[in-house]
């Protein structure tokens, strides 16, 4: 475990942003404390443990499925019945949805604790409403939330909020993706360079790595070393088998800085299955003017996702069979640009609408598409 060590990291760079809104919460002690004092409706649980021994939290509400299948996933595949690996309830639609894998990316951090907020109050902790997204919940069967993943990346960096800087995103890429020395950052993709990371040799490893220095996005995740997070997320989605999961990260590209799903490297069968979800998570942030343009047509259209690697979400859809992709928001730290060229800004508050609108429309998918057992494949038996 590297977490004894200490880092050297500028005063200024560990400034926060001067006026942090209430509905903010990134710490690992904020969210402890509002999940021991709020969460009534649903169920807090300790998912695993860390690598640097910190406890994992997360939150359920509903019913899980009852019963086991009669194979494994890749079982269920080649005798073409899903169904024979979810088990006989199988309809249910179980939704899932991760923050922090990469905890210096708050903004889905902030959305899931609030995701919580709505479920057990009706609103935001803003004390904003949200009807349709608690009227969504409350129609699956499942739900399923890991606020911070990566608690000892979360526990590493001091900021609650950082200020903005303009279109400057080094002090920000710094607490990310770490540095070599105060000036010189590690960067992105670079940092994917060296799993596990030794911490000795930089200044600052940033929130990336647990403290065995390995991102959990690109884990060993078919080798005997993987790390207790991954092990906690495996355990966790096979005993759930959900549907859906929304991965929430901060990585939208700077220019169409707005939120963005990316095209997951999955199964072929989900691919027509995520395009529908891109185009109704899209068309609904273009109508509510959280994207460049109000154009459905150009926001929501599922060729412009851009594709990720083999990561934790393929992992995770090839280990229980959901459909699992990666969200990107705006980040609130520095500004980008707009489909022409102008400079937007991230306003905190319109990224948390982003981040509920995203939770909302996803359960809705789900509950109008009917989850993985209709997804497929599905094969009658014949007399």
């Amino acid at each position: 475990m590297q977490a004894t060590m200490s880092f050297d990291i500028p005063v200024e760079y560990l400034r926060e942003a001067e006026s942090i809104p209430s509905f903010w919460v990134t710490s690992l002690e904020e969210i402890a404390a509002r999940l021991d004092a709020d969460v009534s409706k649903g169920s807090v649980g300790v998912l695993g443990t860390s690598a640097g021994g910190r406890p994992i939290e997360f939150v359920v509400y509903g019913n899980a499925r009852a019963g086991r299948g009669t194979t494994t996933f890749s079982g269920a595949l080649g005798c073409k019945d899903i169904r024979a690996y979810l088990g006989p309830d199988h309809a249910k639609r179980v939704y899932m949805a991760i923050g922090g894998v990469h905890p210096g990316e708050f903004e889905g951090i902030v959305g899931i604790v609030n995701l919580i907020a709505v479920l057990e109050t009706g609103a935001d902790l803003r004390g904003k409403p949200w009807p349709d997204l608690l009227a969504a919940a409350q129609a699956l069967d499942r739900i399923v939330l890991v606020p911070v993943t990566n608690v000892d990346g979360r526990a590493r960096m001091a900021p609650r909020m950082l200020p903005h800087r303009g279109t400057d995103n080094a002090i920000y890429q710094f607490f990310g993706t770490g540095g070599w020395a105060p000036g010189r950052n590690i960067g992105w993709p670079a940092c994917k360079r060296n799993i596990p990371l030794d911490f000795s040799t930089c200044a600052f490893p940033g929130g990336y790595p647990n403290d065995a220095g390995v991102n959990l996005a690109h884990d060993d995740f078919f080798g005997a070393g993987r790390q207790p997070e991954t092990e906690a997320l495996f355990a966790l989605t096979a005993r759930e088998r959900p549907d859906l999961i929304l991965n929430m990260h901060t990585g939208a590209p700077p220019r169409n800085f707005y939120t963005r799903m990316l095209r997951p490297f999955t199964e072929p069968l989900l691919v027509p299955v995520f395009e529908d979800l891109y185009r109704a998570i899209h068309t609904r942030l273009a109508v509510a003017g959280l994207q460049s343009s109000a154009d459905p047509a150009l926001e929501a259209d599922p060729a412009q996702a851009r594709p990720s690697v083999f990561n934790m979400n393929s992992a995770l859809s090839l280990h229980c069979g959901a459909l699992s992709v990666t969200i990107e928001a705006p980040c609130h730290a520095f500004s980008g640009t707009d489909r022409t060229g102008k400079v937007v800004a991230c306003d905190p508050d319109a990224t948390l609408d982003a981040q509920l609108l995203c939770h909302e429309e996803a359960m809705k998918f789900l509950i109008a598409h009917g989850g993985r057992a209709a997804w497929g494949p599905v094969r009658e038996e014949t007399g």
